[in-house]
């Protein structure tokens, strides 16, 4: 389970890394260290210099010491020289220590000092790198987003190329249902309602439609055969000689028309 959650762990950490955010951090703690090594050289430099007052202080102290013993053997006071000269020593012991401490502090200050240097170098390259490899990875991140959108597999080229596909397909169903409706309109299997209502207009196009149906079936029938046989004459009859000689003079009359009109 402690593998299984590293694993995955490990995982979403490497998708959430920014390599730029990452060199940027290290250049950024890299700074700070060298902070710290310069505050550090400053508070050597600062110690030792305290160090230095203090033994040049002794030092005037000893001078000082010196002449007064001087001043007493002059006058006789062999004693007050004894004492100038017991406390001269132990001033001695205390500027024996500074100057020991003095040098080791000087040392230390030397050590960080060159350690912030060679520290300096180390940040000013670090820095330059960074900058290069930060350079580098936009430019390559820059070129795999191009070519992904080329490719058309980055995630916002396939959202496009989805919605180019819902919006062609919805264009082909509204057209197909234009065209269903325009055909059912035509038929007369729907109305339409935008328009006044004409109900001679409708039957009378019914009635053309009629003929050309009944003409059409007469025509197949005659190409196979079947056309209906004359029908016989009854010659008992006497009204129909005169129905053909009543007809002949209509049509006669329809033929000679103007313009050909029957």
């Amino acid at each position: 389970m402690s593998m299984i959650f590293k694993s995955k762990a490990n995982r979403a950490l490497d998708r959430m890394e920014d390599p730029r955010e990452t060199l940027d951090y290290s250049y950024q703690r890299q700074l700070e260290m060298l902070q710290k090594v310069r505050r550090g050289v400053a508070d050597v430099a600062t110690s030792r210099k305290r160090l230095e007052l203090q033994i040049n202080q002794l030092e005037q102290q000893q001078t000082k010491l010196t002449d007064q013993g001087k001043k007493a053997l002059q006058v006789g006071r062999e004693d007050l020289a004894r004492e100038a000269l017991t406390r001269r020593a132990g001033l001695e012991s205390q500027l024996n220590d500074l100057r020991g401490q003095y040098q080791q502090l000087q040392g230390e200050e030397e050590k960080l000092t060159l350690a912030s240097q060679r520290l300096q170098a180390k940040v000013d390259s670090f820095r330059t790198r960074k900058e290069t490899i930060k350079a580098t990875y936009t430019a390559a991140e820059a070129q795999t987003k191009i070519n992904e959108a080329f490719s058309g597999i980055s995630e916002e080229m396939g959202d496009v190329g989805l919605a180019i596909q819902r919006a062609e397909e919805k264009t082909d169903t509204m057209k197909a249902r234009a065209g269903a409706i325009d055909e059912l309109l035509a038929s007369g299997a729907l109305e339409d309602f935008s328009g006044p209502k004409d109900d001679i207009q409708a039957e009378l196009d019914r009635m053309g439609s009629g003929p050309g149906v009944d003409l059409e079936l007469e025509q197949l029938k005659a190409e196979l055969g079947q056309a209906p046989a004359p029908k016989e004459l009854n010659q008992g009859t006497p009204t129909a000689q005169p129905q053909q000689q009543q007809d002949a003079p209509q049509q006669a009359n329809w033929q000679q028309k103007p313009g050909g009109a029957q």
